[in-house]
């Protein structure tokens, strides 16, 4: 497998900003060819300081449908939640007229959420320009390495989300064909140590690496 193309910022609020500038630029785009864009995005602590600048800049959000590559099968307003995270960083300012379809829907389990799910979001893919986490296990969304069911998350006829286990709670995850529709791929890594985990899962086998999946055609950001 070829390496990634991987650019390296001075600091984390300069690829912030950076990555919050391209990836409105692949927004734009995409707006002026058909009139409508998606952006799917991690949660974690890593892309909210971009999510901040992303949700400052020009751009027609009313058009715009974001959604999340993952989500915990949490209420909206609990401490792991990603929605509440994304709420306070990405969905504020300009950027709070953007549709949000939000992975969390109240039923009993993700099980019996899935198959609404992905029918909800399948008039939203290709994905216009997706955003990516990573582990230091290289695991990204809630494709965790080697975790019960993970084959069938990977494989190329998974419905676009499905119930993910491997983490504290139950989730729902994006599956590899919807990761994989994106048109625009970039993955946010800080620390050295992740840095580390990203060398180790270039050419990795997906099972071992979830990450190494989607890092052909994307470009990864990183900063100390």
């Amino acid at each position: 497998m070829s390496r990634p193309e991987i650019k390296t910022y001075p600091d984390r609020e300069m690829m912030a900003l950076s990555l919050a500038d391209r990836i409105a630029q692949e927004l734009r785009q995409n707006l002026d060819a058909i009139g409508r864009t998606s952006l799917c995005v991690p949660g974690g602590s890593t892309p909210a300081g971009m999510f901040r600048a992303l949700s400052d800049l020009p751009l027609d959000w009313q058009k715009v449908t974001v959604f999340l590559n993952d989500e915990r099968w949490v209420d909206a307003d609990h401490p792991r939640s990603n929605s509440a995270m994304l709420r306070k960083t990405l969905l504020t300012g300009p950027a709070g007229k953007a549709e949000y379809l939000d992975l969390y829907t109240g039923a009993e389990s993700p099980e019996e959420a899935a198959p609404e799910l992905s029918r909800q979001i399948r008039p939203h893919l290709p994905i216009t320009v997706l955003v990516l986490g990573m582990g230091g296990d290289m695991h990204t969304a809630s494709l965790f390495p080697n975790a019960p069911g993970l084959d069938a998350l990977l494989a190329a006829d998974a419905p676009p989300i499905m119930a993910a286990g491997g983490g504290a709670e139950p989730r729902v995850t994006l599956t590899a064909p919807a990761l994989h529709s994106a048109l625009h791929t970039h993955v946010m890594i800080t620390g050295a140590d992740k840095r580390e985990a990203l060398d180790s899962a270039i050419g990795a086998d997906p099972t071992d690496a979830p990450i190494s999946a989607f890092l052909r055609d994307a470009m990864v950001h990183y900063a100390e």
